[in-house]
């Protein structure tokens, strides 16, 4: 019966067998997130530009803070925009499996850049705590504090939106960060409030708050980082692969999972176990089902290798045995 339904379901589910088409999608998916890159940049570029000239008028230091917040993040759109490119080239005899690992590789860019950030804003804030200054033209740095969160939010959304669609854990990253910078914009309309009560310690106290809030930022960023630099991927994820291997007609079990992210592409390797009698060519057919229907199955997995075990000695253990048996076999 769950054979029949599996056959059913494929039948009636749109998709198609061509690896080129796989491919296309991979090449799509880098167009899109170049497109996110660049219109962000161009976003970000002009907020931090109109918060500069604020800054040049106000010497407000919390506005200070979150221009160069804002400057680091447009920044961040370079070495994304690097991997992306690198990532459409073709796997060679040298890099096997491509070059999408640049992508997280531009993630240690993007928090080192981060980090640069937050030190620059505490250099700052806390050299005008110890030298007191009057923070001048308040309605244009509230208003540039506006400015700013308006600019972060939008771009966020966006780059948050494309990065989910296309599976980049980089661009979301960098998506959440520019939406926390955004609230960072608004911590500058209390600091020209303050200013404005005649509270002189508003401007600095807030351009440290601004440091912590990128410091937070900073961990998160450095936390995904490491994940996708160990190979991390979501235990659902593999669950769920494994259940769509469970559910392919001839598989008796699943003896080994392997899942790991290059760039925003998701890499497989499984063990399936199958009647011990079958014919090779019996056995090749249910791999190659299996290789399919994970790639159909699981979002944004675009390659698969499944090795097939009989169900009389599965697993690693056995395949140990058979080689050093042949080759004490061997004359």
């Amino acid at each position: 019966m769950r054979d029949a339904w599996h056959k059913i379901r494929h039948r009636l589910t749109p998709h198609s067998h061509d690896t080129a088409d796989k491919v296309d999608d991979a090449l799509e998916s880098s167009r899109a997130g170049m497109r996110a890159l660049w219109i962000s940049l161009a976003a970000l570029t002009l907020t931090a530009l109109v918060q500069a000239a604020v800054v040049a008028l106000s010497g407000s230091v919390a506005l200070l803070g979150d221009t160069l917040h804002n400057v680091a993040d447009a920044l961040t759109a370079v070495p994304l925009g690097i991997a992306f490119l690198l990532g459409r080239r073709a796997a060679t005899r040298a890099y096997t499996y491509g070059f999408g690992r640049a992508e997280d590789l531009a993630g240690v860019a993007i928090v080192l850049v981060i980090a640069a950030s937050a030190a620059a804003s505490a250099f700052f804030a806390v050299r005008r705590l110890v030298e007191p200054q009057a923070m001048t033209h308040l309605p244009w740095v509230l208003a540039a504090g506006v400015v700013g969160f308006a600019g972060n939010e939008l771009v966020a959304r966006y780059r948050i939106a494309v990065g989910r669609r296309i599976g980049s854990a980089a661009l979301v990253a960098d998506g959440l960060h520019a939406r926390t910078d955004g609230f960072a914009s608004l911590a500058v309309v209390l600091a020209a409030c303050g200013a404005a009560l005649g509270w002189r310690w508003a401007d600095p106290v807030v351009g440290l708050l601004i440091t912590a809030a990128i410091l937070f930022v900073l961990k998160d960023a450095a936390r995904e980082v490491y994940r996708r630099l160990m190979d991390r991927v979501d235990p659902d994820l593999v669950d769920h692969a494994e259940r769509a291997l469970r559910l392919i007609p001839g598989v008796r079990d699943v003896s080994a999972l392997r899942m790991r992210w290059v760039g925003h592409r998701l890499h497989a390797e499984a063990a399936v176990v199958v009647d011990a009698h079958l014919s090779l060519m019996a056995a090749h057919e249910i791999a190659a089902d299996a290789e399919h229907q994970l790639t159909h199955h699981v979002p944004r997995l675009t390659e698969a290798t499944v090795h097939v075990d009989p169900d009389t000695y599965p697993g690693a253990e056995h395949h140990l045995r058979i080689s050093h048996a042949r080759i004490g076999a061997t004359p």
